[in-house]
């Protein structure tokens, strides 16, 4: 006879939950034609030009005290709530590679079961209650939820399978760097 617990049995998770808005991104993106995917990977790297945003946060909800020390990072983590997302379906068709429809829990689309977005953001400046940011993909108005310093000791995995999108990065490759194109 098995002595380990069930758990699944002891804990049923709540149906709801409620969170708080903390602030809202200040971004030159208005709408959603327009406003990269994912900043960093969107455009080839050296045609690729960061915009500069900010984040202004509720004073009330987060004391300057807050952001004591957030300032000797580089990269942060926003957490933000996709207001503009109405609806999703359980399969998408990604926007780089062949027209095939995938689970949209293996993609990074908008459209999810909650509206949740996670975006890496360069830091570049704290003043007050202000977080300034580059790379941003987000619609300006856009409700943050929460912000994480990156850590790249336990936020970055080098040797991560990155399943189809490791694939396409590879036949894109071939398709730059074939044989044709070498000196």
């Amino acid at each position: 006879m098995s002595t380990r617990k069930n758990y699944t049995q002891e804990f049923t998770a709540p149906s709801q939950i409620q969170l708080e808005v903390i602030g809202v991104i200040r971004s030159p993106y208005t709408e959603r034609h327009g406003t990269p995917r994912q900043a960093k990977l969107d455009q080839a790297p050296k045609e690729y030009i960061p915009v500069e945003a900010y984040i202004d946060l509720d004073v009330e909800k987060v004391p300057q005290i807050a952001l004591k020390d957030l300032d000797g990072f580089s990269h942060i983590w926003v957490i933000s709530y996709l207001h503009l997302n109405r609806h999703w379906n359980p399969t998408v068709c990604p926007p780089r590679g062949p027209k095939i429809r995938r689970g949209t829990l293996a993609t990074r689309a908008p459209h999810r079961p909650n509206p949740i977005g996670l975006s890496a953001l360069r830091l570049q400046r704290v003043e007050n209650n202000r977080i300034y940011v580059e790379g941003v993909d987000l619609l300006d108005g856009t409700p943050i939820l929460d912000i994480k310093p990156y850590v790249p000791y336990c936020d970055a995995f080098p040797d991560a399978n990155a399943g189809y999108v490791a694939q396409l990065q590879s036949q894109k490759e071939k398709v730059i760097w074939g044989k044709k194109d070498l000196p």
